[in-house]
């Protein structure tokens, strides 16, 4: 029986490598089944082939599949060289002879590992400071571990040296580390992973140096990082039966340029480098079996792989790229491409992108575009997690989710979200948008007995949760029972309304004892243990074990596993410190869920795509930072002492990305994207697009002309799928609404004319419309709070002394000023810069009270008066609600409080702030209730701030004028109701729009002002 190809013929060692643009997996699977020609099926079975990770594994399985078509075949052992098991293939059962204890889990190592700083090095850490330092120790112990560094404790000795005195601390506290770590490990009868990794590689290469395999061994893929890696690879060469297949060996590359690449750590064949130095020459590595293509296409293909490899050349070799690009010009000459520049750029492009939302938009668009060719696919590689899920985000528009390798943070996922809102529950159980997210979080339901769940969340969030927060529980509750009682106006609530209240109650009882019990472990700080089982029953009680169903629930569960069992002894944390260090913990934390709906489309990290192929390849997040990231910082080590170690250099992960690079941007289309911002900031192209246009425009002469395709057509159909319809937006023109006049407001208050004068669509839509404005959940309201205030301290104040007043005037209004703001829900904070203004303002109101006391008045406060006209329409009631008349023999003097500006006279007169006028109008024509008419002497706001200046008296008008006054405003409010009594006349926005920018209003987005006043072409002009 023979085959085409056989890779097993010919003298061990046997090297074999795929090009950069050639689908690596595809090519293997198609060698793989010409070496099996027509042997039987289960001749594959006994074959051995190891790949670099799980994922290569699984895509190189499918790809044989495909490749296979009809014919029946048993696959072979495919293995992730990376993740061995010493009872699995390729080792024999027993073969190893020594039994290694299991791997301990990543987060356990965490939790472990920072709980040995903590009780052996230093005490005085905090838990996200002892675990942030745990990250940067197991960093270290596992790159030791990779490098197979035995004697990892004698990073103790570098202290002898001439160092600065914090790198000595830190090889100190190293080489105890050191030590202590592996007496841990043995303890708890478990090993580091690298450790266990690199220690079956190292045995795999002993017992394949000294017994070969007999069976089929193909290792392909990796480019042995790893020192045990790469003896394996050197093992498999010289096995009867085996060869290593590489991925991307520049066999091009100028011999001089190579044999200098021991000394550049960030070229993309330096990994090669070190795989082939002293084991095989680079000219003995042979091509792997290519199936028949198109040899325009191959040629392209070549050219492709060239260009990035010339572009990628060492610094110290680039003084030669004129000459270069004229040999590879001369090479070509007798070939059937005339330019090779040229070859190798077809279906290369450059998206350049604004900012990264652009670029997320056009990369999205270009990924839905390929799902239009049947079977053709799409695979973005970026580094960029965010821009992963923005392009994800923007495919979902299409009802298209890809298939992400990143995965999500858990704090991104319900149950993630879930611990995320418990815990800020047990910092601060009363802030509203933390109980409003906990309660309505899907998988939260308290069990309320026969009370509707959803009813009760929403009677609790109208009532107590909007608007100024409460300060505590009973404020609340008080707040569910103040919005049961009758109204001022006499309605009363529904029988709805009334129950979901009672069931409201019931709620907050349940949420105070929650919370009461969650934060009792706490006095000032708890545990970390403590903390976190306290935490794990709050989530249960109120989600219960479905809360740790899925995915992400296992990984939520993991995660308080761990700080239940190792917290003890990282020390202990306050509420607040607890909140963020889960948080922190939660968003460190990936679940990989899967669940892609489109095969065809895929999003991949740099590390994910390795050996990975599609049919449009597109590579974003091309900036300096990004893609290549910035060499990474050793916290404990210098670049010497690393050195002294025996540990690569940061710069070699910067060398691996760029074979990344090569890789992906090798594909027939390779799409290349950058921003040109970042972040609100200028960013740094990629410095590989920056050398590939360096040697473009090099190559770019006028016999010659080359350049790199810029199409902005995704940008532009991207940009156009977010525009509207027309060039120029339609924006809203004035609303001018024209109900019917039996539909029209037939009473209003003073100050609802007052909002009709300046803005008459506000009155429709509040009094039409009947659409109240509601209050933002914990929204902040000092100002209105603060004239509240004012107004009832001043109100209990007369109610209290009616005749004479108390000796301590000021301190007695002092009092009741600081109680209604802590009526009013303002917080500790606030409170602390309310006392001085309080006490400023007390002191001023005493003066003024008993000045106006002084004219022996008969005061009435917050007294209602109201005024029946008669119109066309019918009568229509206009009411007042002074906040302080005092009647004399002469008349009556009507006064407004404020906290904020006042109406200047000009304002009073012209008509545009009525509230004072229209109060004394009717008092002049129906007096108060227990009395005739009265005429107004005296129209007066007092502004009250208690700062430098406590308090303004401003009267606009007395005497004559205040009656004048009154009756212009009563005659200017017959004349507007007989103009509106006719349906012809519309409730314009805003007419007299100078208001606009004081006083906005609660209905503008209604009116959609934005569109006709400050973009459109409607000016507003006043009435």
């Amino acid at each position: 029986m023979t085959s085409g190809f056989d890779p097993f013929v010919g003298e061990a060692p046997r090297w074999y490598a795929v090009d950069a643009h050639r689908p690596f997996l595809e090519d293997l699977a198609a060698g793989v089944l010409d070496w099996l020609g027509d042997r039987p099926p289960e001749a594959l079975s006994d074959a051995v082939i190891l790949l670099p990770n799980r994922r290569a594994a699984r895509a190189f399985t499918g790809a044989l599949t495909k490749q296979a078509g009809g014919r029946a075949i048993l696959l072979p052992q495919v293995r992730p060289l990376g993740d061995l098991e010493e009872d699995e293939p390729p080792f024999a059962p027993g073969e190893l002879g020594l039994d290694l204890p299991p791997a301990i889990a990543p987060l356990t190592r965490r939790f472990e590992m920072a709980r040995m700083i903590v009780e052996e090095f230093r005490s005085d850490l905090s838990p996200l400071r002892a675990l942030e330092m745990a990250d940067a120790l197991g960093g270290f112990l596992d790159s030791c571990h990779l490098e197979e560094i035995e004697d990892i404790g004698r990073v103790a000795s570098l202290v002898e040296g001439d160092l600065a005195e914090h790198w000595q601390e830190s090889a100190r506290f190293l080489g105890l580390a050191a030590e202590t770590w592996p007496k841990r490990l043995e303890a708890l009868g478990l090993v580091d992973s690298a450790w266990r990794r690199a220690k079956l590689l190292r045995l795999l290469a002993t017992s394949w140096r000294e017994r070969p395999p007999q069976q089929p061994v193909i290792a392909a893929g990796s480019t042995g990082s790893a020192p045990a890696a790469a003896d394996v690879l050197a093992a498999v060469a010289r096995a009867p039966q085996g060869c290593v297949v590489l991925p991307g060996l520049d066999r091009d590359l100028d011999p001089t340029v190579w044999s200098r690449l021991g000394d550049n750590e960030q070229h993309p064949q330096n990994a090669l480098w070190r795989l082939l130095e002293g084991r095989v020459e680079r000219e003995a590595v042979r091509s792997w079996f290519r199936p028949p293509v198109d040899p325009v296409a191959e040629a392209r293909g070549q050219a492709r792989q060239r260009l990035l490899n010339e572009a990628l050349r060492p610094a110290d070799a680039t003084d030669d790229w004129r000459q270069l690009i004229r040999a590879m010009r001369a090479e070509a000459a007798g070939s059937q491409s005339a330019d090779p520049i040229a070859d190798g750029l077809r279906g290369l492009s450059v998206v350049t992108a604004r900012a990264e939302e652009d670029a997320a938009a056009a990369i999205a668009l270009m990924m839905r575009e390929t799902l239009e060719e049947p079977g053709k696919t799409c695979a973005l590689v970026t580094p960029d997690l965010a821009l992963s899920r923005r392009v994800a985000a923007r495919l979902e528009r299409w009802g298209v989710s890809a298939d992400v390798s990143s995965g999500q943070p858990l704090s991104r996922m319900p149950a993630g979200r879930l611990v995320d809102l418990a815990v800020r529950f047990i910092a601060d159980p009363l802030d509203p948008h933390t109980l409003l997210g906990l309660l309505k979080h899907p998988q939260v339901e308290l069990d309320l007995g026969m009370t509707g769940y959803a009813g009760a969340v929403e009677a609790l969030e109208h009532f107590a949760l909007r608007g100024p927060r409460r300060r505590d529980w009973a404020r609340a509750r008080r707040a569910l029972l103040e919005a049961g009682q009758p109204r001022d106006d006499g309605r009363v609530a529904s029988e709805v309304t009334l129950t979901r209240l009672a069931a409201a109650q019931v709620l907050l009882d349940r949420l105070e004892r929650l919370s009461a019990e969650a934060r009792a472990p706490f006095t000032e700080e708890a545990s970390l243990d403590v903390a976190a089982r306290a935490l794990t029953g709050l989530i249960e009680a109120v989600a219960g074990q479905n809360a740790w169903a899925g995915p992400d629930g296992e990984a939520a569960a993991a995660l308080l596993s761990a700080l239940i069992d190792g917290g003890a002894s990282l020390g202990a944390v306050t509420r607040e410190a607890f909140a963020a260090l889960v948080h922190d913990l939660l968003t460190d934390e990936t679940v990989r869920t899967g669940g892609a709906s489109q095969p065809r489309l895929r999003i991949l990290g740099a590390i994910e795509a390795r050996l990975v192929r599609a049919d449009r390849m597109i590579l974003a997040g091309l900036e300096e930072g990004v893609w290549p990231n910035a060499a990474p910082t050793d916290p404990f080590l210098s670049r010497p002492m690393r050195g002294t170690m025996g540990l690569p250099p940061p710069e070699r992960r910067l060398g691996q990305t760029a074979q990344d690079f090569v890789q992906a941007a090798s594909a027939d289309e390779a799409i290349l994207v950058h921003c040109e911002r970042r972040g609100g900031q200028p960013a740094v192209k990629s410095r590989w697009l920056w050398r590939l246009e360096m040697l473009t425009r090099g190559a770019d002469t006028a016999e010659t002309p080359v350049s790199i395709a810029r199409p902005s057509l995704a940008l532009e159909q991207a940009r156009a799928l977010d525009a509207p319809v027309s060039a120029r937006p339609d924006y809203a023109p004035r609303p001018a609404p024209r109900p019917p006049v039996d539909r029209r407001p037939r009473k209003l208050p003073v100050t609802g004319v007052e909002r009709w004068v300046r803005d008459p669509y506000a009155v429709y839509a509040r009094y039409v419309l009947n659409l109240r404005q509601m209050d933002r959940p914990g929204q902040s309201a000092e100002a209105l709070a603060r004239g509240d205030a004012v107004h009832k301290a001043l109100e209990l104040f007369i109610l209290s002394w009616p005749d004479v007043m108390p000796e301590d005037s000021a301190e007695q209004l002092e009092r009741l000023l600081l109680q209604e703001l802590t009526r009013a829900g303002f917080e500790d904070a606030a409170m602390a810069r309310e006392a001085p203004l309080a006490r400023n303002a007390a002191r001023w109101l005493a003066t003024f009270e008993a000045e106006r006391r002084a004219r022996g008045v008969e005061i009435r406060v917050e007294e209602q008066v109201e005024l029946t006209l008669t119109a066309p329409a019918g009568p229509f009631v206009l009411t007042a609600k002074a906040d302080r008349i005092e009647l004399s023999a002469t008349g009556a003097a009507v006064l407004d409080f404020k906290t904020g500006g006042v109406p200047s006279p000009k304002q009073v007169k012209s008509g545009f702030s009525p509230q004072l006028t229209l109060t004394g109008a009717i008092l002049a024509e129906a007096g108060l209730k227990t009395s005739g008419p009265v005429e107004p002497e005296e129209l007066t706001y007092v502004r009250v701030v208690g700062r430098k200046e406590p308090g303004v008296k401003a009267v606009r008008a007395s005497g004559a004028e205040a009656l004048a006054l009154s009756q212009a405003a009563l005659a200017g409010l017959t004349a507007r109701i007989e103009r509106f009594d006719d349906e012809a006349t519309p409730y314009l926005s805003w007419v007299a729009p100078q208001f606009m920018g004081n006083f906005g209003g609660n209905y503008d987005h209604l009116a959609r002002v934005w569109e006709w006043h400050v973009v459109g072409d409607d000016g507003g002009e006043a009435e």
